[in-house]
C-alpha cells in the first residue's frame, strides 16, 4: 500500500498548481491573447507568468508522486493491502484471492455466492 499522507499531498499539491495553470489561461482567452503564441503583447506577461509557475509546481508534484509515492510502492516497502482495503467494499470481485487467478469464475456464481458478496 502506498502511503496515504503522501497520496494526500501529492493530490492537494497536484489540485491547487493544476487551478493555478489553467484558470489564468480563461482570462488571457477573454482579454484577447491567441492561442499557441510563442511571442505575445506585454500585457499578457503577469498572467502568463502565473500559469508558468503553476505548470513548475503542477510538474514537481508528478515528480514528488514518481520518488515518494510510485516508486516505493512499486519497490514493496510498506505494508501488504488488506483483502478489503475499503469499508463496504461488496462484489464478487473481493470474494477471490489478491492476485486473482487466472478465469477467475470458470462457472457462474451461484445464487449464494452473490448474496454472500452482498449483490
Amino acid at each position: 500500500m502506498a502511503n496515504e499522507t503522501r497520496g494526500k499531498i501529492h493530490f492537494w499539491a497536484s489540485m491547487i498548481f493544476f487551478n493555478i495553470t489553467f484558470f489564468p489561461m480563461h482570462f488571457l482567452g477573454l482579454a484577447g491573447m491567441p492561442r499557441r503564441y510563442a511571442d505575445y503583447p506585454t500585457q499578457f506577461a503577469d498572467f502568463n507568468m502565473v500559469a508558468s509557475i503553476g505548470a513548475l509546481g503542477f510538474g514537481l508534484a508528478q515528480v514528488y508522486f514518481l520518488l515518494f509515492v510510485a516508486l516505493p510502492a512499486y519497490r514493496g516497502k510498506g505494508e501488504k493491502a488488506p483483502m478489503k482495503p475499503w469499508d463496504g467494499a461488496k462484489g464478487l470481485e473481493w470474494t477471490v484471492p489478491s492476485p486473482a487467478p487466472h478465469h477467475t469464475f470458470e462457472t457462474p456464481p451461484s445464487a449464494q455466492q452473490l448474496h454472500d458478496a452482498g449483490i
